[in-house]
């Protein structure tokens, strides 16, 4: 029996936002190896169409760091004028919380934990896509480089693994996307890659 999936017609809206996303972030690096930052957007926005999304949130997952990364007015209203009502909430529901506003890092990831769990799920969709791919990432620089990859972040490695952990027990109660065993199988490995070289 064929399996029946809707699939989504991606329009010129969808062209759009993929060149608006390469100009916004065309200066921009992922940590680590370096790699442009539109790769990053095109494997998330690539992750939400093989889930199954609508055009609003692949386009959303091109510009799910706008706000947070080259953020401002005129962003803002560029993607709300551009793209939509529907669009606009979707990244603006992606985006975490000001750091600055928070006295720990971990206090900031609780608030953001909470962000996710409140979350519709359009935006949990992209933010799931969002997080794999970043899980996927520091996996192959771990191989590559080893323990020194947790030196990128501000929480080290037990902070960004416990946030991993929280992050998969929200989505194992909200989702029942295949990403999700996918997120659980790279931790996972993550995990016993960062016991055995302690």
């Amino acid at each position: 029996m064929k399996n029946e999936q809707c699939l989504t017609i991606l329009t010129s809206r969808f062209q759009e936002a993929l060149v608006y996303a390469a100009q916004l972030h065309n200066d921009q690096q992922r940590k680590i190896a370096g790699t442009p930052y539109i790769a990053h957007l095109l494997s998330v926005a690539a992750l939400v169409l093989e889930d199954g999304g609508d055009e609003d949130e692949a386009i959303s997952a091109l510009l799910h760091d706008a706000l947070e990364d080259r953020g401002g007015e005129v962003t803002r209203t560029e993607i709300l004028q551009r793209f939509g009502d529907r669009v606009f909430h979707i990244i603006e529901g992606c985006t975490e919380p000001e750091p600055s506003l928070y006295p720990t890092w971990k206090e900031h990831k609780q608030q953001y934990l909470q962000q996710l769990r409140d979350a519709c799920p359009p935006v949990q969709r992209v933010m799931l896509a969002d997080k794999l791919h970043n899980a996927r990432t520091i996996l192959v620089n771990f191989r590559r480089s080893g323990e020194e990859i947790w030196h990128y972040f501000r929480g080290g490695k037990e902070g960004v693994l416990w946030l991993y952990q929280e992050q998969l027990q929200i989505y194992r109660q909200l989702s029942s996307s295949w990403m999700v065993a996918e997120l659980e199988r790279v931790v996972r490995e993550l995990q016993q890659g960062a016991i055995a070289s302690s």
